[in-house]
């Protein structure tokens, strides 16, 4: 069961889910699946698998997934199909594309309009090359099964048969969402971006909203339509909020540094791509005195600031985990800040070896068993880091926020009651004072975060 600090962040965590919906989204369907024959870690993600995407009815049968209640005695619940079209806003993706809003910003960006734009449908529909597509495929159906479950041209009829085994239907296409590197994978490809498909600061300047993520509480306010009981335990492996949170946030930090050193998506013209820095770097009231220094940075007043929300965190984990690692990432992080004021040069070279920390912390997480000590040390950590200067942005102080829930869901789970309860109201209050991005409230949130501390 869900903690009621999962639940509580649902109000602002959901808001800025579902706000991404206008015109890149894809956070997860979450019942294990994806492209690659041979095995999972090597899986694409599906939009670009070589699989036929079937289209949602080939799901949608009530002897399928689309039963109207979940059955008895069964090993999945079958009405996985009416809780994504009745409760999951990936289903209301593509219609997204015709909003008002939708039409402003495609006109800010000079397309013809939202719902027929590959910018726009890579991530608010299964987007899947015109080839790829079968018979009864619907582009329409927004963010569907095979988005995130993987084309089921090869998969479908062993998985309909019930004689294949969960890796059997990986073999045959299916992508492992169960996993979260993979999952990281899939989600961050809409919630940040990749080599193929990427939310610019263009994108944002003609208006679409902010891009927030974080993969535990992503998980979290997702409506389930799979229960992780012992039949899905016998099927796939099941990994605990913390390494999921941990895996995340490696990912996240990768994506963004590999961006920065790539040239046909790192610069824009004359500028860097702004997208990858602190919004709040420029976007801020020019006449109030809010500038204050960041003493992990190293940066003077009136320099933009790389985003390093993720970063932030993972020195929190990386710390205890493997505190060579991390005191790597601190090192790295703050040359590749200094790089801003070097050149080009400087700042693709310091991207290059923060994402080779990245690639390092991801292969920790995954083999890291984050017991008890681990879940302890990072509740720890990040209250002790979060009343800091150095989660002085909004953007930290999001990511710290979000820690918690995670943290405080993994120690309700590992029976912590000690670590979990209290924290409710102050998280709540936390959530609150981040309510409003471009006025949000940092006294509210230090308060917080110090009733959190004082629990008893």
């Amino acid at each position: 069961m869900m903690g009621m600090s999962r639940i509580k962040i649902t109000d602002v965590a959901k808001r800025n889910a579902l706000a991404v919906l206008f015109i890149l989204p894809a956070f997860l369907l979450a019942l294990g699946t994806g492209p690659d024959v041979t095995s999972s870690a090597n899986a694409q993600t599906p939009q670009y698998g070589q699989d036929l995407h079937i289209g949602v009815t080939s799901c949608a049968g009530s002897t399928c997934h689309g039963a109207t209640s979940p059955w008895e005695n069964s090993t999945v619940l079958q009405n996985e199909y009416v809780t994504w079209s009745q409760k999951d806003e990936h289903s209301k993706a593509y219609s997204k594309l015709l909003n008002e809003e939708s039409k402003r910003i495609a006109a800010n960006l000079g397309l013809p309009n939202a719902h027929e734009a590959d910018l726009c449908l890579d991530c608010h529909a299964d987007n899947a090359p015109k080839d790829k597509r079968g018979r009864f495929f619907q582009i329409s159906d927004g963010v569907a099964c095979e988005s995130c479950h993987g084309g089921a041209e090869r998969y479908l009829g062993i998985h309909i048969s019930g004689a294949a085994n969960h890796q059997d239907n990986l073999n045959a296409g299916m992508y492992p969402t169960e996993d979260p590197v993979k999952r990281a994978e899939l989600c961050l490809s809409c919630h940040f971006g990749e080599d193929k498909k990427f939310v610019t600061h263009r994108i944002m300047g003609a208006g679409h909203p902010r891009m927030s993520f974080e993969l535990d509480t992503f998980t979290a306010i997702q409506p389930a339509h799979f229960e992780i009981d012992n039949d899905y335990r016998k099927r796939k492996a099941v990994a605990n909020g913390v390494r999921t949170w941990a895996i995340g946030q490696a990912i996240a930090l990768k994506r963004r540094v590999d961006t920065a050193a790539d040239p046909k998506r790192g610069w824009d013209g004359l500028f860097p791509e702004l997208v990858l820095f602190d919004c709040q770097a420029c976007h801020h009231p020019l006449t109030a005195p809010t500038w204050q220094p960041r003493p992990s940075t190293g940066l003077p007043s009136g320099v933009v600031r790389f985003d390093d929300s993720n970063a932030l965190m993972l020195g929190i984990i990386a710390d205890h985990v493997d505190s060579e690692l991390g005191a790597t990432l601190k090192r790295q992080m703050k040359d590749l800040q200094a790089s801003t004021l070097q050149g080009l040069e400087a700042y693709k070279t310091a991207a290059n070896a923060l994402k080779e920390t990245a690639d390092g912390l991801v292969a920790k997480f995954s083999t890291h068993a984050f017991g008890k000590d681990d879940i302890a040390a990072m509740m720890k950590g990040v209250l002790a880091q979060a009343a800091a200067a150095e989660f002085s942005d909004y953007a930290g102080a999001e990511q710290a926020t979000m820690a918690l829930s995670a943290i405080a869901a993994a120690a309700r789970d590992a029976g912590m009651t000690e670590l979990a309860d209290g924290i409710d109201t102050p998280l709540a209050k936390a959530y609150a004072a981040l309510d409003k991005y471009d006025g949000w409230d940092h006294p509210g949130f230090q308060a917080a975060i110090a009733e959190i501390k004082s629990a008893p």
